[in-house]
């Protein structure tokens, strides 16, 4: 029986891919793939399932790739392999496909042929990335140290039209809301008194350590 974590295929070991896999299999299920035996090795220890394989096949990848998959990252080391993975992702049914980029032609291509996003390692760091496909309502965060976090949070419904002193965040959850970004009407609020009342379209920025952040987390997805 398949468990409640998210399962996710990593094509392609390169120094981002490798990464990317290491950091999503602490919380989720990752099949991590490559054609090169020895980036397999380093890697397979530290995920679910490392595979040797020719993703640009498509026999050999839909057999151990299905639609089952939550989301696949196509980050190959050259664009043809890049492009047929994407293509292949696509026809298997894998619901969420993002892609490294090279370039922004590159980057076009693949949205043309199914990518759901194109990342630009440039730009984009592994463990920000990993953060968003565990926690596609997180909007933003910044690593301290420790596994203390400062993020941008969706409210959960049980949040709204509750004063921040009825909340209890602190002793909840060990967590300080240190600002609100109010959308309705447009406004950053710092440091928010006891009495500040959650809207539904407020976004909080909370500190605190990263679990008791994703316990917030997890009683917003369970109150839709």
């Amino acid at each position: 029986m398949r468990n409640n974590r998210k399962h996710i295929c990593v094509i392609g070991l390169g120094q981002f891919g490798s990464a990317l896999a290491v950091n999503l299999a602490r919380t989720c299920e990752v099949l991590a793939i490559d054609i090169n035996e020895a980036k397999v090795n380093a890697v397979s220890e530290a995920v679910q399932q490392a595979l040797i394989l020719d993703a640009r096949d498509y026999a050999s990848l839909s057999s151990v790739v299905t639609d089952d998959f939550d989301e696949a990252f196509v980050s190959p080391g050259n664009l043809e392999a890049s492009i047929l993975c994407v293509l292949h992702l696509k026809k298997i049914g894998v619901p969420m496909i993002r892609a490294k980029a090279y370039n922004d032609d590159h980057a076009s291509v693949l949205r043309a042929i199914g990518a759901n996003q194109a990342i630009f390692p440039e730009r984009e760091t592994a463990e920000r990335v990993a953060a968003q496909i565990v926690n596609p309502n997180l909007l933003d965060f910044v690593p301290l140290g420790e596994d203390y976090r400062v993020m941008e949070i969706v409210p959960p419904q049980s949040f709204v039209g509750k004063t921040l002193s009825e909340l209890q965040i602190r002793n909840r959850y060990g967590a300080f809301v240190i600002a609100v970004k109010e959308m309705i009407p447009p406004r950053f609020t710092f440091l928010p008194g006891p009495d500040f009342r959650v809207k539904p379209s407020d976004i909080l920025l909370m500190i605190g350590r990263e679990g008791h952040l994703n316990q917030i987390q997890d009683n917003r997805l369970e109150s839709q």
